[in-house]
């Protein structure tokens, strides 16, 4: 058994059980955790929690929401610039969520799903020492500056979300065992971010600014319980949202996050654009990862995909292989494709760097 890839997240297909056991059974034996694949809106990411949450809630107000196509109402973006806005009402300090342990609908799905994880580990689909994966936006993904005109309305909503998303890993863990689970932290925002690509934010401050939150999030989650990151450069659009020239700020996310969490973090994930030179890589030599798992998102373009891993052992060693981000904006009908490319990821970390 190996810990050589992870699967970042979304899955886009039809059901729970298909969507675990496509990618579970044949990537059994390399992987530390397995997600239910985010299948139906969840596939959609941040987005999901602002239609079937924000959107719903008293304290906020919607200014915009996706246009239309063709007259018919869309609850998703076509891309960055028809995303959901809210407005913190007048009066509102703290927007506070009711229902605490399954209002923001993480707790639901988790409870669900694990039902067939725990089914599919019976019969033998996917192997018994594999963890049960939930992955869940951080505060500052799950509300970018880009949904809250008011720039204040950030600190009123942020934590709030905090506390329900802490609530929500609570009740998980009464009907989930914690050796069994595994919380992945999905960061897209905090990546922009740290290269300076969030409007109106300075580049000077951004570590600083995204790692408050992270212990916040963290620090309370039991020992026994697995702990993740995925850093991501955004989909919303096309991948990639921004292309820097270097893994940079990256790594320096990575440390700070890892030093942050206020406890053992396992696995952090940092993707890698379609690169081949070492300027691009030498950075992740600075990385302090202690025991931390380093997994790069390097599964694209296989083509080229032993070139680029040959360049990123000159810098780190002992790291795994994901995706650059989850699947949710793929075609159901690329999973086999996508598929194979893990598994031809696999096989080429088998074989040693010329």
């Amino acid at each position: 058994m190996t810990d050589d890839v992870l699967l970042v997240g979304s899955i886009p297909h039809n059901s729970i059980p298909e969507a675990m056991e496509m990618f579970g059974g044949p990537l059994a034996k390399h992987l530390a955790a397995l997600p239910d694949g985010e299948v139906g809106w969840r596939r959609f990411w941040i987005t999901r929690v602002h239609f079937q949450v924000f959107a719903l809630h008293p304290d906020l107000e919607v200014v915009q929401r996706p246009r239309r196509d063709d007259g018919v109402e869309r609850i998703y973006p076509h891309d960055a610039s028809d995303n959901w806005n809210f407005r913190v009402r007048e009066g509102v300090d703290k927007v506070v969520f009711g229902h605490p342990g399954w209002r923001l609908g993480f707790y639901q799905d988790a409870a669900n799903s694990y039902h067939f994880f725990r089914h599919l580990k019976e019969n033998g689909s996917i192997a018994k020492h594999t963890r049960f994966q939930v992955s869940i936006p951080t505060a500052v993904s799950a509300v970018p500056p880009r949904i809250m005109p008011n720039k204040a309305d950030l600190d009123k909503l942020r934590p709030g979300y905090i506390d329900a998303v802490r609530a929500e890993i609570d009740a998980m863990l009464k009907v989930i065992p914690a050796d069994e689970l595994a919380i992945q932290w999905d960061c897209s925002t905090e990546l922009q971010d740290a290269y300076g690509q969030v409007a109106g934010y300075s580049l000077e401050g951004a570590i600083e600014r995204n790692t408050p939150q992270i212990h916040a999030l963290s620090k309370d989650i039991p020992e026994s319980v697995a702990l993740g990151f995925h850093l991501c450069f955004g989909t919303l659009g096309g991948w990639p949202r921004f292309a820097p020239d270097s893994a940079d700020k990256a790594v320096d996310l990575a440390n700070a996050f890892i030093a942050g969490a206020g406890r053992r973090v396992d696995w952090m994930h940092i993707p890698m654009l379609d690169r081949e030179d070492d300027a691009y890589y030498a950075p992740l030599a600075g990385l302090r990862a202690g025991k931390t798992k380093i997994y790069l998102g390097m599964i694209h373009n296989m083509a080229n995909f032993e070139t680029r891993l040959a360049v990123a052992r000159k810098y780190v060693s002992g790291f795994g292989v994901g995706a650059y981000c989850g699947f949710g904006r793929r075609r159901p009908e690329e999973l086999g494709e996508i598929l194979d490319e893990h598994l031809r990821a696999v096989e080429a970390l088998k074989r040693p760097s010329a």
